[in-house]
Formats: C-alpha cells, structure tokens, sequence
C-alpha cells in the first residue's frame, strides 16, 4: 500500500499528521466492536486510522494535553495499557496500534464465526 502521509523529519511530525492522530484518535474512541476499521481522510484519501498509528510510533513530539485526555480515557482503559506512560505521539501511537490490531483481529474472528454458523450446508467447511 502507498503511504500518502508526511514523513516525520528527526522525530518531528508536521502539524497536518498530528491533526490528522487526533482525528483517528477520536475514530478509535467511536469504534463500535462489530464495525470494519475506520478511515481518516488525509488530502482526499481515505486511510484506515491504523496507518496514521503507525506512521507516529516514532514521533518524539510531546502530546497536547486535549489529546492526553482522549488517550488516558479510551486507550487506557484496556488492562494491558494501565501501566503505560503516555507522554509523547510516539507513546499514544504504539499503544494505538497495538488496540486497534487488537480490535482488528476480534472483528475478523467475530465474522468468521457468524458466518461458519450461518452457512447452509453445514457439513462443508468454511
């Protein structure tokens, strides 16, 4: 897949990729369980917000205190998360990455376990 997004430059994210965090911040936060992944649009490109996670893990820019919030309140909330330090997009952004693979992941097996139990011929594997 093509990345459309800035590169960081020596650790710095441009202002356009860490609005565009904060945007699928609060995609992640609306996420309801059952749904595909949700997109952000980025200079008329739809992009899973998984792809924006990724491309901040690296970012050593300290997080505004509006977006420490939305990630103290919905990132953290996952036990595995509890103990994380969340000071800088590089921070959010692993913790956002490995929830929304998480998330994922849940979803597929989800589906395939509705679809194995609605399939007609039961006798034939999935």
């Amino acid at each position: 897949m093509l990345n459309f997004l800035p590169d960081l430059h020596e650790g710095h994210a441009p202002i356009t990729l860490q609005q565009l965090f904060g945007d699928a911040l609060e995609a992640f936060e609306a996420w309801e369980d059952e749904r595909a992944e949700p997109m952000v649009i980025h200079e008329d490109q739809l992009l899973p917000i998984g792809l924006v996670f990724e491309s901040m893990r690296d970012c050593t820019d300290i997080l505004p205190h509006t977006l420490a919030d939305i990630v103290t309140d919905t990132l953290a909330r996952n036990p595995a998360a509890t103990d994380a330090e969340i000071v800088t997009f590089g921070d959010a952004a692993r913790l956002a990455s490995a929830l929304t693979e998480q998330r994922r992941l849940y979803g597929e097996t989800a589906i395939a376990a509705f679809l194995d139990q609605h399939r007609v011929d039961k006798r034939r594997p999935a």
